[in-house]
């Protein structure tokens, strides 16, 4: 698909906006103590008060109504532009499950809090349930008019920061694995939460969160009760193009520093940028990007035309492939970049680090073409 004229200045503003506010290290480490926060609260700020954030999410519920390829020329341009609000794509995806099942205090709260730059979290994985989500543990038991939430999950994302936690618990243990689940809207200041730093190789975005007698109203269940693996699905096409799209836009960023680096270093009395072998690379590298941003926005496109349940498929296929092409295309930088690739002050480092996450999270790759081979050869 090719983006609307709309679309296309929506790309150039954000572009600009990155540039000027966050488009040098220096103010990338002022922004986040010295790369110690993944998200910054001033930039946040200013993206909401532009009215950018949650530019996808339903006008009467306060958001701002446009489509999901809209979304996906945001989330690709800020992380092109490396601006630091990683936790709004989780809380973005979070949203997705508010709005298919919650009520409309859920609904209406959510969306109020992205776009005004407030974050919402995930609260999904446990230490022994990952990929395989079935074998929950967490238990959340009915106590009159509340439930009350015990165990521990982990690899959550932005908890320490978010105002709720969209928690998959189980209920119903004499069940089947996908049976007596229930998701439960808790606020992350509720008595009882403890939350721990999973440390990483980027600054703090993972949590370790302990449930010790927690208590929720019954009105915070999201959707029907039990019901909670069937409606987690309702999220999952839209999470992995949410993914794909950053990909797309960490992959871009790469390829620019690389393409900047080497027609300005010399070696051997020339610019580096004419070495044949460079130059194939960086061609391969842009071609990749170019057939991963095409498909991005026709599967999005299609999201939009009300077809999300029946592309399955096609959201595996983007996540696996544009989460591998900006890996791949952030060590290919590296590479050519030489030692200067591996020095902080010249971003790739970080961009390499950046990129091997995604691959994981969101669902592994290697779930990824589970799904994909079991549509075709089923």
């Amino acid at each position: 698909m090719r983006l609307t004229a709309e679309q296309t200045e929506f790309a150039r503003v954000i572009r600009e906006f990155c540039a000027r506010e966050c488009g040098t290290q220096a103010q990338r480490d002022a922004l986040t103590e010295n790369g110690t926060l993944a998200n910054s609260p001033q930039i946040l700020a200013k993206l909401a008060a532009h009215g950018w954030l949650g530019v996808s999410l339903p006008e009467d519920c306060g958001g701002g109504g446009a489509g999901f390829v809209d979304e996906c020329v945001f989330l690709e341009e800020t992380s092109r532009g490396l601006a630091p609000i990683t936790a709004y794509s989780s809380s973005l995806t979070a949203a997705q499950t508010y709005l298919k099942w919650g009520n409309d205090n859920q609904k209406k709260t959510v969306v109020a809090n992205l776009v005004a730059g407030r974050l919402e979290a995930i609260a999904l994985s446990e230490p022994d349930a990952g990929s395989d989500l079935g074998g929950v543990r967490v238990k959340a038991v009915r106590d009159g008019s509340d439930y009350v939430v015990n165990g521990q999950k982990t690899w959550i994302s932005a908890a320490h920061i978010s105002e709720h936690l969209l928690v998959l618990g189980r209920e119903d243990a004499t069940r089947g694995k996908h049976q007596g689940l229930t998701l439960l809207m808790v606020p992350c200041a509720t008595p009882g939460i403890e939350m721990r730093e999973v440390r990483t190789m980027e600054a703090r975005t993972c949590n370790d969160v302990f449930f010790t007698d927690v208590r929720v109203p019954a009105s915070a269940v999201v959707g029907t009760v039990g019901n909670g693996w069937k409606q987690l699905m309702r999220g999952l096409g839209v999470e992995r193009l949410i993914i794909a799209a950053m990909s797309v836009g960490s992959a871009q960023r790469s390829l620019d520093d690389a393409i900047a680096f080497v027609k300005e270093r010399e070696a051997f009395g020339q610019k580096i940028a004419t070495f044949q072998a460079l130059r194939h690379r960086i061609a391969d590298l842009a071609t990749d990007i170019a057939f991963a941003r095409s498909f991005l926005y026709d599967v999005a496109e299609r999201i939009d035309a009300g077809q999300e349940d029946q592309l399955a498929q096609e959201s595996a296929m983007a996540k696996m492939r544009c989460t591998e092409i900006a890996k791949n295309t952030a060590l290919e930088a590296m590479q050519m970049m030489g030692g200067y690739g591996y020095a902080r002050e010249y971003g790739m480092e970080f961009q390499v680090r950046k990129a091997l996450a995604p691959p994981i999270y969101g669902g592994t790759n290697e779930i990824q073409r589970e799904i994909i081979a079991k549509r075709l050869l089923s």
